[in-house]
């Protein structure tokens, strides 16, 4: 997956990764920001998606597609489309720009909507890759482990920089016997959890 990435990925990839730390480093509002994952995540979860068991691959938080691009690598793996959700409109269009010019639209599906609003329509998930508001996690939580098929994973991001917005959600993670959960220190802090 990593040795093969094609140009047109890598060349948005890259830019991406200038736009998020050009915002980072001007002062943007933290709710304009990109606040996108640093390549090592990408690599991490893409791996994760790509080892999971049957059924759909779930994003929670495109804001750019930048971690969209890692998982399109597993998704083209899979031969299946990752789902993302996404519901800032500017960073919704920025995505769709993405997958335009990476034209990796037959492996990404890009929705603009509240993923909170229509998660009990989920079902069969393999893996989710939950990048959202902080404060809404646990919720997430909640509503995401009834729908992991056995064995499926959700990995959530920001759980060590962002520890104390993240700290219901861990609890719940932790000590919830319908999955096996670990925290990893890869970029800002992913939580694994794997259904039994």
């Amino acid at each position: 997956m990593f040795h093969n990435i094609s140009q047109k990925i890598l060349s948005r990839m890259t830019y991406l990764e200038g736009l998020d730390t050009l915002e980072r480093e001007n002062g943007t509002a933290r709710e304009k920001r990109l606040r996108q994952i640093v390549p090592e995540t990408g690599k991490f979860i893409t791996l994760l998606a790509r080892i999971a068991p049957t059924g759909r691959l779930i994003e929670i938080g495109t804001s750019a597609a930048y971690s969209t691009l890692w998982l399109s690598l597993a998704a083209k793996e899979r031969g299946q489309k990752i789902e993302t959700f996404e519901n800032n409109i500017e960073k919704y269009n920025l995505a769709l720009e993405t997958v335009k010019v990476t034209e990796t639209q037959e492996h990404i599906d890009i929705n603009f909507a509240n993923a909170l609003e229509i998660m009990s329509t989920f079902r069969d998930i393999a893996f989710c890759f939950l990048d959202a508001e902080k404060w809404d996690y646990n919720e997430y939580y909640k509503s995401l482990i009834p729908h992991l098929v056995s064995g499926g994973i959700l990995a959530v991001d920001n759980v060590i920089s962002h520890y104390e917005e993240a700290r219901p959600m861990l609890n719940r993670a932790l000590q919830d016997p319908l999955v096996d959960s670990v925290i990893i220190p890869i970029g800002r802090g992913i939580l694994m959890s794997r259904k039994i």
